[in-house]
């Protein structure tokens, strides 16, 4: 009996940190999506047209984060919980697309040129996060796109109702089966540190990304 609660309070501690990560590293805490641009004012749908199509090009590539990590995953559990939300961050990619297409252009911003090459040099950075060699690194960035895309998906529902769309149902593995994962896959303190430095990192490409669409919707203003 000694033993039960020693054998759950890695699941427990690992996945309580990377929630506490998620809350407040992730998009929700961003200053950006607070404000309520997002969401209010003759400006929410132009600043969500164009997170919309930044996020598309950020996430909306094939292979994404959760593909190239599944390759790495060679234990029955990561790989099963790797397959699930590989299928459904597929069916999130296709919906990204439809909203972009229904958004139309990209608002017109100044420095467009300089945006892009900046998400194209996160992408380069999110694709070495998922194609470490560093057992748990890969699964750390998965698990933390699949715990912030929760937050990103009200903002696409939120979009796809204003266009109109019906928004499809979310399938990314739940809650408690995720945190069985990161407890599964956090037996030493070497690999929870990988796990732990994959999430940081995905969520300060997250966190950049809004950075640069904040700046994008005060430069929209102030032109």
């Amino acid at each position: 009996m000694s033993q039960s609660p020693q054998q759950k309070l890695p699941t427990r501690g690992i996945a309580e940190l990377l929630d506490s990560l998620v809350a407040s590293e992730g998009t929700g805490a961003h200053p950006h999506v607070r404000s309520g641009r997002l969401s209010q004012g003759g400006d929410a749908m132009r600043n969500l047209a164009d997170a919309v199509h930044f996020l598309c090009l950020l996430h909306g590539r094939h292979p994404g984060v959760v593909d190239s990590a599944a390759r790495k995953a060679v234990d029955p559990a990561s790989r099963a919980w790797m397959e699930e939300a590989a299928q459904a961050f597929a069916d999130e990619r296709a919906f990204l697309s439809r909203i972009a297409a229904a958004a139309g252009p990209v608002p017109s911003t100044p420095g467009q040129d300089q945006c892009e090459a900046a998400v194209a040099a996160q992408c380069k950075a999110l694709d070495m996060l998922a194609e470490s060699d560093r057992h748990g690194c890969a699964v750390g960035a998965a698990i933390a796109l699949a715990l912030d895309w929760r937050t990103i998906r009200v903002l696409l529902d939120i979009s796809a109702q204003r266009l109109d769309l019906s928004p499809p149902r979310c399938a990314l593995p739940d809650l408690p089966g995720t945190a069985r994962l990161a407890g599964a896959i956090a037996q030493t303190p070497a690999i929870e540190r990988a796990l732990t430095f994959g999430a940081q990192q995905l969520l300060a490409q997250h966190s950049g990304l809004w950075d640069l669409l904040a700046a994008r919707a005060a430069a929209r203003t102030h032109s």
